[in-house]
C-alpha cells in the first residue's frame, strides 16, 4: 500500500472493510489474515489489551492467527482523550488434514541431540520475529516471490500415528532448482543461516511494526543480515535443503508470534 492511498494488498479472499468515525480498517479479516488501518493521528490503539504500534500518520497493523476467536476488540483513545471501542468480527476457515499411519518413529520424531539442534535455530528464528520495527515497508504492495505451483496451503496439517504434527504455516512453491527468490516486498534482512536442520537455507525478512516473512530450503543466498532490499530485489535461490522431499521455497508470514497466510496478501498464483 502506498501512503498516499488507502487501498490494502491484492487478496486471495474477499477484503472486508471497517469503517467508523475512530478508524478505517481494511484486509482480511479471516484466520491467518492481515489488516491494515488508519486512524487519527496520536491515536493510542489496543487489540484484545494488547498495544499497537501507530505511525505519526495514524497507520497500524495487526494480524489474525490460524484459530482466531470469532471476534477481537480494538481500544483507542484519542489525542484528546476521547476513547473508542470497536469489535472486529474474524470469518472462521476450514483447513486440510491428512492422517499418516503406520510410519517409522524415526520419521515421526526427530533424535535428542536433532532436538537440541531444532530448539537452538527456534530461538534464532523467534527472536527475528519479535523485533518491533518502525519501519512502513509493509504498507508497500505485496508481490508472490516467485511463480510456480502451489504445493503446500496454510494451515493444513498432518496427523503421524496418531500424533498430531504442528500446522502448516505457510505456502509453498514448487519450482526447478535454482529458481531465483525475490523479496516480495521492501524490508530489512534479520536472519540469514545457511542449513537449519528443518529448513535448509534460511532467510527472514521484516517489513516493520511486527510483520515478517521468512524463506526456506534454499540452495543459494545473497543477502547479508542488516541488509535492506528492495520489492522485487534477487534474495536466493530454490533448493531442497533442510527436511524436504524436493526443490521447493517455503514462504511463511508473520506479525510478530502470529502466524499469517502469505497468500492472503498476494491474490492468485500468476500463470507461468
Amino acid at each position: 500500500m502506498n501512503l498516499q492511498k488507502c487501498v490494502l494488498f491484492a487478496v486471495a479472499l474477499p477484503a472486508f472493510v471497517v469503517a467508523s468515525a475512530e478508524i478505517k480498517l481494511r484486509g482480511n479479516l479471516v484466520q491467518g489474515g492481515t489488516a491494515v488501518g488508519q486512524a487519527a493521528p496520536g491515536t493510542h490503539i489496543k487489540m484484545d489489551g494488547r498495544p499497537i504500534r501507530v505511525s505519526p500518520d495514524g497507520w497500524f497493523l495487526i494480524g489474525f492467527n490460524r484459530d482466531q476467536q470469532p471476534n477481537v476488540v480494538l481500544k483507542g483513545v484519542h489525542s484528546d482523550g476521547d476513547r473508542w471501542e470497536q469489535i472486529v468480527n474474524i470469518e472462521a476457515r476450514k483447513y486440510d488434514i491428512e492422517r499418516i499411519d503406520g510410519l517409522p518413529s524415526a520419521k515421526v520424531s526427530p533424535s535428542a541431540a536433532d532436538l537440541n539442534r531444532i530448539k537452538r535455530e527456534n530461538a534464532l528464528i523467534g527472536a527475528a520475529r519479535l523485533r518491533d520495527n518502525p519501519a512502513t515497508d509493509f504498507l508497500t504492495d505485496f508481490e508472490w516471490p516467485l511463480v510456480g505451483r502451489i504445493s503446500g496451503v496454510y494451515g493444513s496439517q498432518r496427523i503421524l500415528n496418531g500424533i498430531p504434527k504442528r500446522p502448516h504455516y505457510g505456502v509453498d512453491i514448487a519450482a526447478p532448482q535454482g529458481t531465483p527468490i525475490k523479496a516480495p516486498a521492501p524490508g530489512q534482512v534479520t536472519l540469514v543461516h545457511p542449513d537449519m536442520f528443518y529448513t535448509g537455507g534460511t532467510v527472514n525478512l521484516d517489513h516493520g511494526y511486527g510483520l515478517t516473512s521468512i524463506y526456506t530450503h534454499m540452495s543459494a543466498v545473497f543477502v547479508t543480515g542488516g541488509q535492506h532490499v528492495k520489492k522485487g530485489e534477487v534474495i536466493g535461490k530454490v533448493g531442497a535443503t533442510g527436511r524436504v522431499t524436493g526443490p521447493h521455497l517455503h514462504w511463511g508470514m508473520n506479525w510478530f508470534k502470529t502466524r499469517l497466510d502469505p497468500a492472503l496478501l498476494v491474490g492468485a498464483m500468476p500463470k507461468q
